[in-house]
Order: C-alpha cells, then structure tokens, then sequence
C-alpha cells in the first residue's frame, strides 16, 4: 500500500524543517505517509499545486513567498485563514474543493501558552512588525483576550491598517498602532514578528519597553540565541523564546487537520534543538 503524500512548497525550501517535522510525527503516531519538500518556480505556483494534488496529494504546507497565492488560488478558507489573509496548508475537502488553512497563529499561541505557561489573558502585548507573519497571528492572539494589544512597525499606517482590520474580532482588547520609537513604557509580553534578526539587526525599539517581568519572544528561530533576543537579555530580560515551538506546533495543527489527531510536539522541539 502506497502512503499518503504531503509536502511543503517554497522557493527556497532545502532549508526546510517541515519533512523531518512531519517524519518524526509520523514515526511516533504510526502514521503511513510520505511527506517531502518541493520547490516551486516563482512564476508557477499554481501548476506546482494542482500537479501534486492531481498525483494524489492529501496535504501541503505553503511558506515563503506563497502564502498569499495559496489564499488566492483556495477554492474556501477557513475563518482563521481569511483573517490572515495567507494560508500555510492547503488540502481538498470532502467535496474535492481546495481549501486554505492558516496554522500560524495556533503555533505561537500554543507554544506560549501550554509550552511556556505564559497565559495572554489580560495582559499588556506589544508585537512589532507588520507584516504577513503578523497578520497571520493577530486573530489567535486577540482571541486569548488582552487587556491591550500595540502593533509598532517602521510604516505606521500599515500597522494602522492590521488594526484597522481586526478590530471587528478584538473585543475589549484595548488596540493600537505607532511607530517602532513610540512604546516608552515596559510590556508583559513582547513578540518580534519582524524578519530582522535573519540579517542580525534590531527594529528601532526603545529599551523602555523591558521591564523584570517582560516575556520576549522573536518569531524567528536559531540553533544560537536570535539577535532580538540578546539585545533583550543584554537589558535585562530573563524569558527569552525563539520561534522553534512555534514552527513545530503550526506543523502539528497542520497534521491534525490532515490526519485527524494530534502528535506530541514536545519530544521533536527537543529533537530539533539537540540536531
């Protein structure tokens, strides 16, 4: 018997973690399936997905740059998906329609929440960036009910523009946008949602912001501590969290919308920290 095919598309993708992710989740839950990475041309997304999905494929991952065109191409989206604006798993439903999911979201808030213990319940949260990895966590992040919640990005009006775009599911979340310089004060929670650290610089944020308590967490990860992270532990930070949680809890909403379940993530973060 043949196992069932998934896969992650990106171009690049030889750098990719989600075959080894999904392997490990296949061996622990005894799972038959084959999953691997394809690398589409930039012009010819499109023909990349209908192809695999025509050779049999169950399930796909999308990351850099097509979470976009894999909102658009979906036949349905999910709510979740919809509010992000960009999908990161893509499958067909019951009735053969391709269908957008977003597990972005889910990831980073279950990593902080179960992973971490760190609860977002009334708390004060200040993420930077605005961006597509930003705007695909926003919804599960107000979800948790904030008492307030500051988008700071280099571009004011694209962050007023998430703002903008969320209010109607924010609640009495308390909800704004400034520029990087603007936060002054010292927040519970602080996640960097910019790709800054990948080049090894720093959004523009004052030292301010971090207080004894603060929780940090970089969306990026690094088998060495991200560059956002040791500026925060260099003014006092003492919870620091990079995004490999994060990208293994995605990767298993992602096999539980599949497959119906969900796998352990804790032994594979553990596995992919120690390679």
């Amino acid at each position: 018997m043949n196992n069932d095919l998934y896969a992650v598309v990106g171009n690049p993708i030889s750098h990719s973690k989600s075959p080894r992710i999904h392997s490990l989740f296949a061996s622990q839950t005894g799972e038959k399936l084959e999953y691997t990475a394809i690398q589409a041309p930039e012009d010819d997304f499109a023909g990349t997905v209908t192809g695999f999905f025509q050779r049999g494929g169950q399930g796909l991952n999308v990351t850099v740059p097509f979470k976009e065109q894999a909102w658009k191409l979906a036949d349905r989206r999910t709510e979740r998906a919809e509010l992000a604006g960009a999908s990161n798993t893509l499958y067909q439903d019951s009735k053969g329609l391709l269908t957008a999911d977003n597990t972005d979201g889910k990831g980073l808030v279950t990593d902080l929440t179960v992973n971490h213990g760190i609860s977002l319940t009334g708390k004060r949260i200040l993420v930077l960036g605005a961006g597509g990895a930003v705007r695909g966590v926003l919804g599960p992040i107000l979800a948790e009910h904030p008492d307030a919640l500051t988008i700071a990005n280099r571009t004011v009006a694209k962050a007023e523009g998430l703002v903008k775009l969320f209010k109607p599911v924010s609640g009495q979340t308390r909800f704004d946008a400034c520029g990087f310089e603007q936060p002054a004060e010292p927040f519970d929670l602080i996640i960097n949602g910019t790709s800054a650290s990948l080049q090894g610089d720093l959004p523009p944020v004052s030292a301010d912001v971090i207080g004894v308590e603060t929780v940090i967490y970089d969306m990026m990860y690094s088998l060495q501590t991200t560059t956002f992270n040791q500026w925060a532990l260099d003014q006092g930070a003492t919870r620091v969290f990079d995004g490999l949680g994060m990208l293994v809890e995605q990767a298993a909403e992602s096999f539980r919308i599949w497959r119906g379940f969900s796998p352990k993530t804790q032994p594979v973060i553990d596995e992919l920290r120690n390679d």
